[in-house]
């Protein structure tokens, strides 16, 4: 064991799998990125629509939140041990079928009008996504040359955001419809989600049949010696990756879910579909600070770049916090977005660097850290109703801080003897 850590790297269950076979899987994989960053991205516009259809509170509106990253955090093992046992393509069909189903539930919830059977389909739907990020975001960084990782799953991200993108533009402009008509009208919702459910549908009998070249981690010294796997519990990188990732979504989820409201509080007149808008805008600044950073970390280390994206973001949610003069707050926050682009497919790269056999499982608690996007929204929630909504911010802020630690020196593999 050279210097007291393994080297990880990959070889496919066929040795004729070419590099055309594993060109197509990573375009089959990214097409999911896409598909989740749609129905995130439609998360953060229900927040809001659901306040004024359904007469529910700021902070209880964040139980979408809940329900949503809840499901992370519960499904991530299961869908491990899942990808070990059967591959990542069960795993990424079992994905898609949840997906579809919860999709395809928002209708009898729409037509009930339940909060609670809303928050059911949205967890069945998550649940799905829990599949899919556990199986798809190691796949695209394992499905290649393991120095090039973390560029190839942050092109992978990219598409996540325009997905996004996408869908802020089309809940903007389909739940919140001009100023006049009713709001407590939520067929929109129905119908948006069923589309959505058909579109998986359909991406769920693609992958049936098609053949995917399955990856199996290995654990190799100097690419011929397999040397003994390090326990989890003793890779720092990895354990501070887990708690990176936790404040790194947290982060991201507050600042979407609240994006809104503080943008109609703190900007006088701007209507809620003003401030889609501006969310719209945000989330194509995440999409290209993804394309962006790709490109950067050509010539820059993805640590370096993590760590200073990470400072940016805490002087910008500082500028939030308290700087309430309507516009320039806005578009600090709006600035958030890109450089919060390149974090979470950084994160999980550099974490699940040497893991070796334990990739699938090192990538479920990756995944399971995502249910910081279901906890502390809530803080920020309780926090807003006590002071602020931009007081509140000091939850994202204290977060980057974490990140701005992992990026500095919380990344690095130190050796176990």
């Amino acid at each position: 064991m050279a210097g007291g850590t393994t080297t990880s790297t990959y070889s496919t269950t066929s040795k004729q799998t070419s590099s055309n076979n594993y060109r197509f899987a990573f375009i089959l994989v990214t097409s999911l990125f896409f598909m989740w960053g749609a129905s995130y991205g439609l998360l953060d516009i229900l927040n809001k629509h659901f306040q004024e259809a359904m007469k529910i509170p700021q902070d209880e509106s964040y139980f979408l939140q809940l329900a949503y990253f809840g499901a992370y955090f519960i499904w991530a093992i299961p869908a491990s041990i899942v990808m070990k046992k059967f591959g990542y393509k069960s795993g990424i069909l079992l994905g898609l079928l949840l997906f579809t189903i919860g999709a395809f539930l928002f209708y009898p919830a729409a037509q009930s009008l339940n909060y609670y059977a809303f928050l059911g389909a949205l967890f069945v739907l998550a649940s799905g996504l829990s599949f899919l990020e556990t199986g798809a975001n190691p796949y695209a960084a394992v499905l290649g040359d393991p120095a090039t990782s973390e560029r190839r799953l942050n092109l992978s991200q990219c598409f996540n955001g325009l997905g996004s993108f996408g869908a802020i533009i089309l809940g903007g402009k389909v739940f919140f419809p001009e100023e006049g008509t009713a709001h407590n009208d939520l067929s929109s919702v129905q119908w948006v989600y069923v589309v959505l459910g058909f579109v998986v549908l359909a991406l769920l009998v693609l992958f049936m049949f098609t053949k995917l070249p399955e990856i199996q981690e290995a654990n190799e010294e100097n690419a011929a010696h397999e040397v003994k796997d390090i326990p989890l519990a003793k890779q720092t990188h990895f354990i501070w990756s887990v708690v990176a990732q936790f404040f790194y979504v947290a982060a991201q989820v507050c600042v979407g879910a609240v994006f809104i409201n503080y943008a109609t509080e703190y900007w006088e007149g701007l209507s809620n579909k003003d401030a889609a808008f501006y969310l719209s805008i945000g989330l194509f600044l995440f999409m290209i600070g993804r394309f962006v950073g790709a490109a950067l970390m050509k010539t820059i280390a993805p640590h370096t770049l993590l760590s200073v994206y990470a400072l940016i973001n805490i002087i910008l949610s500082a500028i939030v916090m308290f700087a309430h003069n309507g516009a320039f707050a806005v578009y600090s926050l709006v600035g958030i977005f890109f450089f919060m682009s390149i974090m979470f497919p950084t994160i999980f790269a550099l974490g699940i660097k040497h893991l070796g056999s334990h990739t699938k499982r090192g990538s479920s608690y990756l995944v399971m850290s995502i249910v910081g996007g279901a906890l502390l929204p809530l803080v920020m929630g309780k926090i807003g109703a006590a002071t602020s909504t931009a007081t509140g911010f000091i939850v994202p802020l204290v977060c980057f801080v974490v990140v701005l630690y992992f990026g500095v020196a919380g990344y690095k593999v130190k050796s176990v003897k």
